[in-house]
Order: C-alpha cells, then sequence, then structure tokens
C-alpha cells in the first residue's frame, strides 16, 4: 500500500475561503481513489495555510485490480452459418483480443448471443492521477478566481506558485496552469526563506515545520487559543473575550502563529463597547480583552505571523494605529452628537435604498405603516406590544446610514442608530426602549445570532425584512441557486426565527401581502414585473425556509418536517409545535401502522386520480348505505375523530391530538383486511374510494403521516 500527497501552492489565499476549499480538495481526491478502486476506505488528513491547500491519503494500491467482463457480441444465427463462423463472429474474436474457440454462447431474453471473457488491466495509481488531478484541481470552486497568464485559460483563486505531488518517494507528473509538480514545497515566507524538500508523504507535516508551518487549521487553532491564555495572564482577573469568527479568520491568515499584548489610554472606554470592539475585531483584528465582571478593560490581543516581538516594535505600531482609529471613532461620535435622529429623518430622502425601490425615506414610511398593522394583529390576538415605541423606532430606524460613524463603520448601522436613540432619548422627548428596537433592527444576521430582545424590535425587525422581500420579488429579484444578492434568504430565515422563538402568532402570507400593499401608488410600484405570481412565488419561498429551519436550526429528521409542511406552513409557531409532537410519537408501534396504512391510502387515491383535497374536505355526512360493517365502522371513527381533532387543534393541544388520530389504527386495519377498494362495481368503487379520501384528508389536517418513514424502511 502507498500514500499520496497532494499540495497546491499559491500566493496567499482570503481567509474566509481556506475551509471550504481544503474540504472539496479532500472530498474530490478521496472519491476519485475510491471511483477508480485504488481504495475502498481511503485515511484522508487535510492540511491548510494561507499559502496552500493540501490532502495525503493513506493505503492507496499503486495499480488497480485486473477486472474480468463478459462482453456480448453478435447473435448466434448471424455469427455462424451453416455451423461454420462468419466474418461477423470473426471481427468479434479480433476485437475482444482472444481466440475464436475461447467465444462462449449466451442465452439473454433476445435470444442466443456470443460472448467473451475480457480481462481489463488494472492501470497503475501514478497514472490515474497524473491523467485526473489537474482536472480536479481546475474543478475546484473559489468565490471569486482570477487569470494571472496573458492568453492562458485557467482560473484560479490566487497565482499558482507551486505543486507537490508524491506517491510514496515518487514524484507523480502533474501539470496545472503551466506549474509541474515535484517535491519541493515552501516554508514560511519570512522565517524560513528558501525550498522545503519532501522526501515522502509521511514526511510532509514535519518537514513543514521544520520551515516554521504549523501545517493545519486545527494545530494553529490550538496554539493561538494557548498563546492568547498565556498573554492574558499578564493582566490579573482578566479574559480574552471569545471570537470564534475572528479566530477562524487569524487562523487561516497565519502559518506561524504568535501573540501579542498591547494596551491602550483607559479614556476611550467612554465611547460605547460596541464601537471600540468593532475598531479591534473588524479593522485591526485584535480580540478583546474583558475583566471578571465582563466589561471591556483598556488591552488588546494581537495575533501575528512572526516569532514574536522581542524589541515591542509591533505592539507599539499596534498601539498607534489603535489609538488613531479610536480618536477617529471619538470624533465622529460627538460630531453625530449635534444632529438628533430625528433631524436626520428628511435627510434619508438622499439615501438610496435600491435603484427601482427608492430612497430609505420611502422605505421608513413603509416600514412604519407595516409595523403599526403587526401592532394591531398582534394587540387582538393578546400580545403585549407597545405600538407607540414601534411607531417611533421605525421612523428612526435607517437614520444613523447619515451618521458620520456608520459612514466610517458601515458594520454598525443599526447598533450606532440604538445607542445614539438612548444617547438622545432625553433631548428627543423619547421611551429608551426606541433605542433598542432600532439596535435590534437587523436580527437575526445568521443562525447563530440572536433574535431581537424585545416585542417591539422583533416587530420592526419584522416589517422591515418583510418590506425588502416584498419589494425585491415584486421586482422579479427572486434568489435563484447559490445567487442571492440581496441577501433576501437571510431576511427570510429572520423572519422564521422571529416568529417562532418570540412566538409571535402572525401568518406569513398576510404579513407578506401587507408589505406589497405598502408598495402602491408609489414611483416603485410601476416597475414591478411578477403580479399574480408574486404570492405563490413568496409563498414557495418561505416554505423552504421554515424546513430549513425546522431541520437546520431545530433538528427535526426529514420526514417530520415533510408531514408537517404537508398541512400547512404559513403559521410557523404551529408548525413548529406539530413537528414537536409528531417527533415525540414517530417510533411507537400505532405511528407506525399508521404511517404505512396512510401511504397504502395515498398510493391508491394516486392511481385513481383522487387525490384531491376538495373532494375529501367534504365528510360523509351519514353513514354509507349497504356498506360492510369495516367501511361502516370506518366512516363513522372519522367523522367522530375529525371533530374532536379539529376543536384540539384550535386549542394547539398537540400530544391529545396525536392520541385521538391513534386511535384509527384498529379501524382502519379492519378496513384493508376486510375490503377491496378498486372492485369491480364502479359504484362500489367510487364509494370506498371516496371513503378513503375523507379518512386522508380529515387526519392529514395535522401533519400527512403518509411522508413518515416506517421503521425497516428508507
Amino acid at each position: 500500500m502507498a500514500d499520496f500527497l497532494l499540495e497546491i501552492g499559491t500566493e496567499e489565499i482570503p481567509a474566509r475561503m481556506i475551509g471550504s476549499a481544503t474540504e472539496e480538495l479532500t472530498r474530490r481526491v478521496r472519491e476519485f481513489v475510491e471511483r477508480e478502486h485504488l481504495a475502498d476506505s481511503p485515511e484522508c488528513e487535510s492540511f491548510s495555510t494561507p499559502r496552500r491547500i493540501a490532502v495525503l491519503v493513506r493505503g492507496l494500491s499503486a495499480t488497480q485490480a485486473d477486472v474480468a467482463e463478459q462482453v456480448l457480441g453478435p447473435a448466434l444465427k448471424v455469427a455462424y452459418k451453416d455451423g461454420q463462423p462468419t466474418p461477423a463472429a470473426h471481427a468479434f474474436a479480433k476485437k475482444v483480443g482472444v481466440d475464436l474457440a475461447q467465444l462462449q454462447q449466451v442465452s439473454t431474453p433476445k435470444g442466443e448471443y456470443l460472448s467473451a471473457t475480457v480481462t481489463k488491466k488494472g492501470r497503475t495509481a501514478a497514472e490515474l492521477l497524473s491523467e485526473a488531478l489537474p482536472r480536479e484541481i481546475a474543478a475546484l470552486y473559489w468565490a471569486k478566481n482570477m487569470y494571472w497568464r496573458a492568453g492562458k485559460p485557467e482560473r484560479f483563486v490566487r497565482p499558482l506558485r507551486w505543486l507537490v505531488a508524491l506517491l510514496d518517494g515518487e514524484v507523480v507528473p502533474v501539470e496545472f496552469a503551466g506549474v509541474k509538480a515535484g517535491r519541493v514545497s515552501r516554508g514560511h515566507r519570512i522565517l524560513a526563506r528558501g525550498d522545503v524538500t519532501v522526501a515522502a508523504p509521511a514526511d510532509y507535516a514535519a518537514a513543514l515545520e521544520n520551515a516554521k508551518v504549523v501545517p493545519t487549521y486545527a494545530l494553529r487553532e490550538k496554539e493561538i487559543r494557548l498563546a492568547l491564555d498565556a498573554a492574558t495572564r499578564a493582566i490579573p482577573e482578566a479574559r480574552w473575550r471569545e471570537d470564534k469568527g475572528l479566530l477562524d479568520t487569524v487562523v487561516n491568515l497565519t502559518e506561524w502563529p504568535t501573540v501579542i499584548l498591547g494596551n491602550f489610554e483607559p479614556e476611550y472606554l467612554t465611547l460605547p463597547e460596541e464601537v471600540l470592539v468593532t475598531v479591534m475585531r473588524d479593522h485591526q483584528k485584535y480580540f478583546a480583552v474583558e475583566d471578571a465582571n465582563g466589561k471591556l478593560a483598556p488591552h488588546f490581543l494581537a495575533v501575528l505571523n512572526t516569532a514574536g516581538d522581542p524589541d515591542g516594535l509591533i505592539r507599539h505600531g499596534n498601539e498607534r494605529v489603535l489609538r488613531a482609529r479610536f480618536n477617529d471613532a471619538r470624533f465622529f461620535w460627538n460630531t453625530d452628537q449635534k444632529i438628533t435622529l430625528r433631524d436626520r429623518v428628511e435627510m434619508l430622502k438622499t439615501v438610496t435604498f435600491q435603484k427601482d425601490l427608492g430612497s430609505y425615506h420611502a422605505k421608513a414610511l413603509r416600514v412604519q405603516k407595516l409595523a403599526s398593522l403587526v401592532c394591531e394583529t398582534l394587540k387582538s390576538t393578546g400580545v403585549a406590544v407597545r405600538p407607540g415605541i414601534v411607531h417611533k423606532a421605525a421612523l428612526l430606524a435607517k437614520t444613523d446610514l447619515t451618521a458620520e460613524l456608520v459612514k466610517e463603520f458601515t458594520e454598525l448601522q443599526g447598533v450606532i442608530g440604538g445607542l445614539y436613540a438612548k444617547a438622545q432619548a432625553s433631548q428627543m422627548g423619547i421611551d429608551p426602549l426606541v433605542g433598542d428596537a432600532i439596535y435590534d433592527q437587523y436580527k437575526p444576521e445568521s443562525m447563530d445570532d440572536e433574535v431581537p430582545r424585545t416585542i417591539e424590535g422583533a416587530v420592526l425587525a419584522l416589517a422591515d425584512k418583510a418590506d425588502t422581500i416584498a419589494g425585491m420579488f415584486a421586482l422579479g429579484l427572486v434568489p435563484s441557486g447559490s445567487k442571492d444578492p440581496f441577501a433576501l434568504r437571510r431576511a427570510a430565515n429572520g423572519i422564521v426565527r422571529i416568529i417562532a422563538e418570540h412566538k409571535l402568532p402572525l401568518s406569513v402570507v398576510l404579513l407578506m401581502r401587507d408589505a406589497l400593499i405598502e408598495y402602491k401608488g408609489s414611483e416603485a410600484e410601476k416597475k414591478f414585473t411578477v403580479g399574480e405570481k408574486f404570492a405563490p412565488e413568496v409563498a414557495a419561498f418561505f416554505r423552504e425556509r421554515v424546513e430549513f429551519y425546522l431541520r437546520e436550526a431545530r433538528g427535526f429528521s426529514y420526514d417530520v418536517v415533510n408531514a408537517v409542511l404537508a398541512s400547512g406552513a404559513d403559521d410557523i409557531v404551529d408548525a413548529v409545535q406539530r413537528a414537536a409532537a409528531v417527533a415525540a410519537v414517530r417510533e411507537s408501534d400505532d405511528f407506525d401502522a399508521i404511517s404505512a396504512s396512510f401511504k397504502r391510502i395515498k398510493n391508491i387515491l394516486r392511481q385513481a386520480g383522487k387525490l384531491d383535497g376538495q373532494a375529501g374536505a367534504q365528510p360523509m355526512s351519514i353513514i354509507v348505505t349497504g356498506g360492510e360493517p369495516a367501511e361502516v365502522a370506518l366512516i363513522t371513527h372519522t367523522v367522530a375523530s375529525a371533530e374532536v381533532l379539529r376543536q384540539l387543534r384550535s386549542g394547539k393541544k398537540y400530544d391529545e391530538a396525536l392520541a385521538e388520530i391513534a386511535t384509527i389504527r384498529k379501524p382502519l386495519d379492519d378496513f384493508f383486511d376486510k375490503i377491496m377498494v378498486m372492485t369491480e362495481d364502479m359504484t362500489v368503487r367510487e364509494r370506498r374510494l371516496h371513503l378513503l379520501q375523507v379518512v386522508f384528508f380529515s387526519f392529514s389536517q395535522f401533519a400527512d403521516f403518509s411522508e413518515i418513514v416506517t421503521r425497516g424502511k428508507s
């Protein structure tokens, strides 16, 4: 068995792209090795730094095994005439490379044919790798590619500088973008200039470490965490603030990481923490330090890609740069306070939201009206919400886009508005809760982010996101495939999470309908292209987002999600509760049997062209005349249960509803044991099909149990 190493060396790759590219390269090489039968379950190890991605595969066969296969030739009546081989038989023997006497006679459904057993010689691993790897390298996905050789077709994330391809100790002749593979890699750009010779794949990691390169993400992360801990111990009772996103970034920015501790003047702590942390994190890639109470301390931690800073020159330079950034932030903060958010509302008329949807001023007015409608709906259902807070917050929400601090630190939009609203609350005569709602208006920005803290903030965020989605869909700017330039999926995910986690009794369909109505009479409406397609497209879009939330965020299995959403996805809170109830009982014997029966019912109705919800929604108000006892028992039970289920569902008593559904198992089993549905008597057949329609749709208002995967089946 042999080891194989492939390393792709480049100029510095953007940190955000390294992880996914490394995973893809490993996957592609593994699948190739398995596809070509060079190994059944290859052991693969990934490596990555800013200047390389690599994969090491252990346990490869040096050569493919020979494969014997049967090749079918001409029909026997064509191959032989009067007992003698014809030219067709001779041609076939020559084609497959065997003697005429070695040809065999086989029987097939089409008749008697000639055949030959041919041994396909296995190719060497080196030959296969040399041929396939250039294609696999070229196929790697990058969010952005570039050309770097004039007149050449190759594109890659950054210019390719070297390739290493070794099968045990031998170089595999691979070439891509004019670079031929060898055994020479490169070490740290500063600390270990010169080439690094790799004798064999097993020596790869050690060779890089000798050249001041920590070759794996996991090892660099561990070293950075330990170094951050060690540097922080210099400050009594302090700790560095955990930040997974920043940690991922610095791990992929370094090859030989070290950490230094820096300081800044405590006077800057009068600025909001959000501003200070954003400057350190997003602009300088520094980790914040906090005291034992979680308050920001006047220190920072910087991760270097060098062997340290013995003379303190790097620390001094970092402190100087940070001080300048903090001074800018303080200047902008003080300058912005001279104009209140209320006075900035008119300024939004000159700030474009989207070229066809008008200004942020127009958006603010639409969101304000939509948020008021949402508040009315919530109050009518008993939800405690303060419409006045939402009304003021909606008008002021986007005004920080005119502030100098947001122009400098765009990632702080919304946050700065919330902070300004609280700082100016007494001056503007508003409740500080307005500031909280503005602060949270963009939440959640990811599946890991928190939803808005207050109901008022939740309503503002819903209205803002709904307005954006409605306008974009009406313009025909619907996300497709991986393309979503306006982040509409993220906005829809946010709406789903807010409704689900605040347990808001809202219809997504009505929310989007009201959002579209707010565009009525505007200049934007004249540019709308979707028309009647709007409602079904939006409904389908949100169904996908609800499915994503139930599976990825809540962890429900795909069949439970499919079953629940088949009975409605508009009421998100209801869908979550139904999914939880179904998941809790899906392994029971009763529901295993019911799921199997409902699959059978659905197949019968589909084949008969009777899978129609309208017909099935009409219950049989009288007991079937002349029906068999099993028919009468089933319809009697169904009619009685349907009313009970309606009451239980309206009261959201899902566990009791499932217990009631379980009672149909016996009459349903008896029906299928004793009744033939597709009888030749058309009157009886139609009656029984209608009965199955009533059963199926009466019990599917909660979930489509035919979607549940029964035990022992996939």
